[in-house]
């Protein structure tokens, strides 16, 4: 992404964020590079000592499911409350159930001002409501999720793309 400033994305890896409690959010069109940051923070933060989750979105909603089945939800989550850093790649990519998206929202309230959140997307705040199923959990959810935030809008032609046209036109002129 050449227009993701350098400076920045450095700064956020001296992992200072994380221990002020605020939060990133990094959105934008697949393969620009959401999930190759999102990691690169992640193991910044755990070169720094500090305590790191990630999940999908799906991965996630569907473990939190799980625990609630089996009454075990309240331990998840304080597993979770432990992490300074909990990363939720690829929110929007896959629906989730009405309970689903509960349990995530309390998950990402839950943290609001005591632990930071990382969220990829390939949808914009405005369509966030798709996920949350509704204006005033989705506005609520932006409102603590935004307070402290880094965002990173990542638009562009997917690298993933570009370099599998580079090796067909590689193999063309063979």
């Amino acid at each position: 992404m050449p227009g993701l400033s350098k400076p920045k994305v450095l700064e956020l890896a001296r992992c200072e964020w994380i221990e002020q409690k605020s939060n990133c959010c990094l959105v934008g069109s697949h393969g620009t590079g959401k999930t190759h940051l999102a990691v690169g923070w992640g193991l910044a933060a755990c070169r720094a000592g500090l305590r790191v989750r990630f999940f999908t979105a799906a991965g996630l909603v569907s473990r939190l499911e799980q625990e609630q089945k089996q009454y075990t939800l309240d331990r998840f989550l304080k597993q979770l409350d432990r992490a300074h850093l909990l990363i939720c790649d690829e929110l929007g990519y896959v629906t989730m159930s009405r309970g689903g998206v509960e349990l995530l929202f309390r998950v990402f309230a839950d943290r609001y001002e005591r632990g930071s959140i990382l969220v990829t997307s390939n949808l914009p705040f405005s369509e966030w409501g798709q996920v949350f199923q509704g204006e005033r959990m989705t506005a609520a959810l932006l409102d603590r999720l935004c307070h402290h935030c880094h965002i990173f809008e990542m638009n562009g032609e997917s690298y993933r793309f570009r370099e599998s046209m580079k090796t067909k036109k590689g193999r063309r002129s063979e």
